[in-house]
């Protein structure tokens, strides 16, 4: 009985051991990452996943479009690249200080001002060159290359 009642005693000592490890590893302190949080230059992804919001704005239904026109989905692509492109080139020319919000922010401003200058110059180009053979991808390029 005494052995039994010791590998009891054990058994019970063992569980509050691991009872008393287990609420230590919940109450430890969580380790903040001292590591800096910079926003740019801005991933891949994020970069494709601008390109792809600007395709959508430019050739689906949006405000720009109403006002300005639908533009047909392979040019909306090609132009979205390429202004994303020249916003990202403008922008980090710039420098990065500190996080990287203030360059950012010249990177956003940057992409519309590309794209509304380039809806504009499309909308312009088609209204009074009606019988030209330029294709509206070719419009708006040429007018992104003069920005």
């Amino acid at each position: 009985m005494d052995e039994e009642r010791e590998n009891n005693l054990a058994a019970e000592e063992k569980m509050a051991d691991t009872e008393e490890q287990t609420q230590l590893e919940t109450k430890k302190p969580e380790r903040i990452s001292t590591a800096p949080f910079l926003i740019w230059p801005p991933t891949k992804r994020t970069r494709d996943a601008v390109v792809n919001r600007l395709v959508e704005t430019l050739s689906g239904p949006s405000v720009i479009s109403k006002r300005y026109g639908v533009i047909p989905y392979d040019e909306a692509t090609a132009a979205a690249r390429l202004l994303e492109d020249e916003a990202f080139i403008a922008a980090a020319e710039g420098g990065v200080d500190g996080d990287g919000l203030d360059i950012l922010q010249v990177y956003s401003k940057e992409i519309s001002k590309r794209v509304l200058d380039a809806v504009k110059a499309r909308s312009a180009a088609g209204s009074t060159q009606n019988g030209n053979n330029a294709s509206a991808s070719e419009k708006m390029s040429s007018v992104e290359m003069e920005s």
